[in-house]
Parts: C-alpha cells; structure tokens; sequence
C-alpha cells in the first residue's frame, strides 16, 4: 500500500484518514464517523494491521467490557511525510556542522520567505477567514491533513500531519519557521499552540488579525 493520490478515497484510506485525523478510535467509533457497517470496518482494520500500519491497544472503561482502541503506527505516518525526509535531516545536519547554528537560523528564515511569498502569490482574498480557508486548501492538496474552525478572536488552523516530521523532530527551530511562514502568508498573527511532537493529535495554530496601528495606541 502507498499513498497515491487516490489512496485517501479508498475504504483504508479512509479509515487512516480518520485516525490521522482524531487519532485512538474503536470500531464502533469508525463505523458511526464513516457511515459503513462494522463487519466493513473490521475488514479494512484487520488489513491495515497486518500491513502494520494500524495497531490496538485494550482499554477499560468503568464496569463494561474492554474494547479495542486503533491508532497508527510510525509506518503509517509516513504515508502523509515527504519521502525525502531522511535526506533533509542528512543535508539539515551537515549544514550545521558545516556553516553553524546560527547561520543556518538565517537561512531557514530565508527560506519561510521564500515559501511565504509561493504560497501568498495563490491567495486572492484580503480577508483574514477567507485567506486561512484557502490556505488549509493548498495545505490539503499537498496532502497535509487540515482544517479551520471559528474561536473566540480569530481562527483555530489545525494540521494533522507534519510535511517535515523527521526532520521537525531533531530540529524544532522547523516549528518556528513554519509558524513565521504562515504569519507572512496569512499577513496575520500566528501562534503554534499545539504541536504533534509534544503529544498532541496534530499541530494547531491559533491566527488572529493584526491590530491597527491606532488600535495598539488605543490600548
């Protein structure tokens, strides 16, 4: 199995979606996300687990029966990662030792610049929830798992995979570039307040506008 272009619409495409998605799911849970009868969730689970894509874990929950709980394996994850990866963190490590820290700090800064001004070039609206919009659906047609939602003062972007993930694992200073890049594209303030290498089921950004100069006097 590979993560062709048409993987994600297949029934184990989906269920891997699914879990990439909201992470640990019974069967029962699956079937009610995914409108498909058990028997049809078993099949595809049983498959993803011998592929080693999928594994289980019991989990007890007060006085009724244990149940299962499906989650992805590493190998999984990396249907979603560049297939470069290996390759970035060799190069990404010897440019350290070779040039230093610092330096590479400064071209990884120009580097969100660069990416910044591709992906800015592809947005057309001036407004804030509409920019965000479009920018979760480039995200998506790179095959990174996004979406947006509404909060309080601005707007929640959530990514459920990691474009960089080897390499973002050694380095986090790649979670700081992203983070830049995405302020720059979105001409917003963005703040990376979950991250998948802390723990969390993807990486969330809270964007929210930037104030006008006279309301920072203001306040």
């Amino acid at each position: 199995m590979s993560a062709t272009p048409g993987f994600n619409s297949t029934p184990a495409g989906q269920i891997v979606e699914l879990l990439q998605r909201q992470g640990p799911m019974s069967v029962k849970d699956m079937e009610t996300a995914l409108g498909v009868t058990t028997t049809a969730v078993r099949q595809q689970i049983a498959n993803l687990v011998a592929e080693g894509l999928v594994t289980s874990r019991v989990v007890r929950e007060g006085v009724g029966r244990p149940h299962f709980a499906y989650s992805l394996t590493d190998k999984a994850r990396s249907l979603f990662a560049c297939y470069c990866d290996d390759l970035a963190l060799s190069l990404y490590e010897e440019l350290v030792k070779e040039v230093g820290p610092s330096k590479v700090n400064s071209l990884l800064e120009r580097v969100g610049q660069r990416l910044a001004e591709q992906y800015a070039g592809q947005l057309k609206s001036t407004a804030l929830r509409e920019r965000v919009a479009d920018f979760s659906q480039i995200l998506q047609a790179k095959g990174i798992l996004s979406d947006v939602s509404p909060t309080a003062d601005g707007l929640i972007l959530k990514a459920y995979n990691c474009p960089y993930y080897e390499l973002a694992v050694e380095h986090r200073e790649i979670c700081s570039m992203e983070q830049d890049m995405m302020s720059r594209v979105l001409e917003a303030d963005v703040a990376l307040t979950h991250c998948m290498h802390d723990g969390h089921q993807g990486c969330q950004f809270v964007v929210r506008a930037v104030p006008a100069p006279g309301q920072l006097a203001s306040g």
